[in-house]
């Protein structure tokens, strides 16, 4: 594992235009080499995009893996980087809706879902605004070690631990001015998720989003990274929600997911596809993904 971050270092002296055709080369290779992930992705797409064609999905899926090669390789500009490289490399678009809330005291947190560039927007945001999120810690003790190192290079961002729970993120928000930064569009199995639709696909979703934002009086703000054609991102902010939360909490589920299908089918190629998005099912339904080893 310690290798493997030596390689990283190493790759993030590249010039940034190698580094990312050095990413286009690995995200090809990985697509044909790592058969169950792709079969994921192959799975999801067919579900999501059931009107695109065998030929239209499979381009889509090359260049995610591709997408994912960028993700991996960056992690070296990520921790290791100066801080300024990596402000050079990430534009706003509207973060006034981010520091107007702010400046008025409002607590706010950011859906913030999982698009490929995530990170590096995130790892810039974090120079200029504090960040309260959530961490699952890795099983490989090394590998936990350094990401955490990672997370708090700037001691401006507070870590909140998944099995702590709802509470320890409602006390969190009341007492810190920082932003809670949410990432809701994952499987976490039944517990605490509902099944809303999800392009027309009843899916395990966890409804934090509503119960937070109603604990705390918290403002909901969407940002979403973009990675430009020059591999430069764009982290774009969207207003506050308004009527939100509702006064249900199944509907509340339904705006957030419907609001993340938009954004996906603006840039489908930058979206998580290789995660077990719908894993669980509802009671007696057959498994998505029984066949894939």
């Amino acid at each position: 594992m310690k290798f493997a971050f030596v390689i990283l270092y190493l790759v993030q002296l590249l010039p940034f235009k190698l580094l990312h055709k050095l990413a286009d080369a690995v995200g090809l290779l990985a697509y044909y080499a790592v058969k169950p992930r792709r079969k994921v992705g192959e799975i999801n797409l067919e579900k999501c995009f059931p009107e695109r064609s065998a030929a239209e999905r499979t381009a889509l899926l090359k260049r995610h893996f591709q997408h994912m090669a960028k993700l991996m390789l960056e992690y070296g500009l990520y921790w290791y980087a100066p801080a300024e490289r990596l402000r050079k490399l990430v534009h706003y678009r509207d973060k006034h809706y981010l520091d107007e809330a702010l400046a008025a005291g409002e607590k706010v947190i950011i859906l913030y879902p999982h698009f490929t560039a995530f990170e590096m927007a995130v790892y810039t945001l974090n120079q200029d605004v504090a960040l309260t999120s959530m961490y699952s810690h890795q099983k490989n003790r090394t590998l936990d070690e350094q990401i955490l190192k990672g997370r708090h290079r700037y001691q401006n961002v507070f870590l909140i631990g998944r099995t702590e729970g709802l509470r320890a993120i409602i006390k969190q928000i009341r007492k810190s001015a920082a932003p809670f930064l949410y990432l809701p569009d994952q499987d976490f199995g039944r517990n605490d998720s509902i099944f809303v639709d999800f392009f027309g696909i009843p899916t395990a979703t966890i409804a934090g989003l509503s119960r937070i934002a109603g604990m705390t009086g918290a403002k909901v703000i969407p940002a979403i990274p973009t990675r430009e054609a020059d591999n430069t991102v764009t982290l774009c902010f969207y207003p506050a929600w308004e009527h939100f939360p509702g006064g249900d909490i199944e509907a509340d589920t339904r705006r957030m997911n419907r609001f993340i299908e938009e954004r996906i089918c603006e840039q489908p190629e930058q979206y998580f596809w290789l995660h077990k998005r719908f894993k669980t099912r509802p009671e007696g339904e057959a498994g998505f993904y029984d066949k894939v080893k």
